[in-house]
């Protein structure tokens, strides 16, 4: 469609654009006119405002009022008219040495890039951990308390994953060794999901005699990490930033409806996962999506890779519609690169 409108309507729409990610406010003919350098008149730009809106890209959110652009025309904006600009290399420097140090875990090394994502963009940052299909590395149970036990499991990745499994009262420490003993024989090297059907046909046909700390483990649910078959664990960083830009009323009330929806990790989840399929920045604005097609908000995200270039997880931002894209993309692009980077 962009290729449909002319030069003049692309500068016109794009100025409209520009000055909506600045202030958020409709921008009318006249003030449009002082701003463009095309010698054009307040007349002459109504009339190319008024075409731009009957092809949708174009509202009026009162009478009599600028226009705004719709979120069809962000859409159009980002994949047609959008420069995209480069990191400095301050900004290069800051994302690294939120990183940085090379005795973290990668739950440590997620939380701190998206908590420097979420300062650098000034929007919220959320990172989806690895998904549960990727080798265990090292398991370990300790004792929690009478009758609770929690289960230590470590993927390739270095992510780790706790787990409380409720045992019988007065189980002898000897059976938390002979339990980690026979899983971590089956299980490192091994996906869970693997490895527990591998251990669930061992106990339909009895060619296992298990104790009853390890049946309790594969009963209880090893299987299944944080997040379940939604991907993987959610981090989330910086939802304040979401309102340090308030500029109306329904801002609040649409960041509210946003908090709410935050709030169910699995939509979220959904959401991320959709980076699974692709490489690269992939962006949601608005009703491109489930989560934000009420909340007036936007998601910049790009997947990250394992050392064997698998895809394993997803980081990204969500912030208003009006986020500055050309500075936000570069930097979640980077991040996810880095994490990679680190991880391999």
């Amino acid at each position: 469609m962009i290729l449909d409108l002319n030069e003049r309507s692309r500068e016109i729409f794009r100025n409209i654009v520009d000055a909506y990610m600045e202030t958020g406010e409709p921008i009318g003919s006249r003030t449009l006119a002082k701003r463009l350098d095309l010698g054009l008149s307040p007349a002459t730009i109504r009339n190319v405002m008024a075409d731009l809106e009957e092809a949708g890209l174009l509202y009026a959110p009162h009478t009599s009022a600028g226009r705004l652009p719709t979120e069809a025309g962000l859409r159009l904006f980002v994949d047609g008219l959008l420069e995209v600009g480069n990191l400095t290399e301050e900004e290069r420097d800051t994302i690294e040495s939120q990183c940085a140090g090379t005795d973290k875990s990668l739950e440590t090394l997620l939380e701190e890039a998206t908590t420097g994502l979420s300062g650098l963009s000034r929007c919220a940052g959320l990172v989806m951990a690895p998904k549960a299909d990727s080798p265990l590395r090292h398991i370990e149970f300790v004792s929690f308390g009478p009758g609770r036990v929690m289960v230590v499991m470590v993927n390739e990745n270095g992510a780790v994953e706790n787990r409380i499994v409720e045992v019988p009262h007065g189980l002898p420490p000897s059976a938390l060794v002979e339990a980690s003993n026979y899983l971590s024989a089956r299980l490192v090297g091994h996906t869970v999901p693997e490895t527990a059907q591998a251990i669930k046909a061992e106990l339909d046909e009895h060619r296992a005699q298990l104790d009853t700390l390890t049946t309790r483990v594969v009963e209880a649910g090893l299987a299944t990490w944080a997040g379940g078959e939604k991907g993987g664990s959610l981090i989330v960083r910086g939802q304040a930033n979401l309102l340090d830009d308030v500029t109306a009323v329904a801002d609040l009330e649409r960041i509210r409806t946003l908090f709410e929806t935050l709030e169910t990790k699995e939509t979220l989840l959904r959401l991320l996962s959709l980076a699974d399929s692709a490489d690269g920045v992939r962006i949601f604005i608005g009703a491109d999506n489930q989560l934000f097609n009420v909340s007036g908000c936007s998601m910049i995200v790009s997947s990250y890779q394992d050392a064997r270039q698998r895809i394993v997880g997803a980081i990204g931002v969500i912030g208003p519609t009006r986020m500055n894209y050309a500075r936000i993309i570069p930097m979640v692009d980077y991040t996810a690169k880095l994490i990679g980077r680190l991880i391999g």
